[in-house]
């Protein structure tokens, strides 16, 4: 936990914040649930189990500072929610998602199969992808056993 906490205050201090106790739970809070795509609600249910005093306008301002630096991703995922996790700041891109369009599941990718069209565009068009976001829309495989 200590290399997590030192690599995200210190990309805190170079763009002027501090990492104060409120940011601190919600990165932790985040970060403790790896995977998971929470809804600001949900960050702030969360954030009160461990610091009551937390209000919801904090979290709001805090997700938002916090996806601004790139320390956390924020998700549009084309339903009227957007969702945020822990951003990866070791790689270049974020993960690719998989969303079921019958139970709502959403599953991160993380194998990253575009480098080989990423590499294309650029000798073709002479363009480099510094990022992408990929959405694949679709049925589960729990919801297509419950189908048949």
């Amino acid at each position: 936990m200590i290399k997590f906490v030192d690599l995200y205050e210190k990309t805190l201090k170079e763009n002027g914040y501090k990492l104060t106790n409120q940011r601190r739970v919600v990165l932790e809070t985040l970060y403790n649930r790896v995977g998971e795509h929470l809804t600001a609600e949900e960050v702030h249910q969360l954030v009160k189990m461990v610091n009551s005093e937390i209000g919801l306008a904090t979290v709001y301002r805090t997700l938002q500072l916090l996806s601004e630096l790139g320390l956390i991703d924020k998700l549009n995922l084309d339903d009227g929610v957007v969702r945020y996790e822990i951003g990866e700041m070791e790689t270049k891109h974020r993960h690719h998602h998989l969303i079921c369009e019958e139970c709502g599941t959403i599953m991160g990718v993380d194998d990253d199969m575009l480098d080989a069209l990423e590499e294309a565009f650029s000798k073709k068009y002479g363009f480099k992808v510094t990022d992408h976001v990929v959405k694949f829309y679709g049925v589960c495989k729990s919801c297509l056993q419950k189908q048949g």
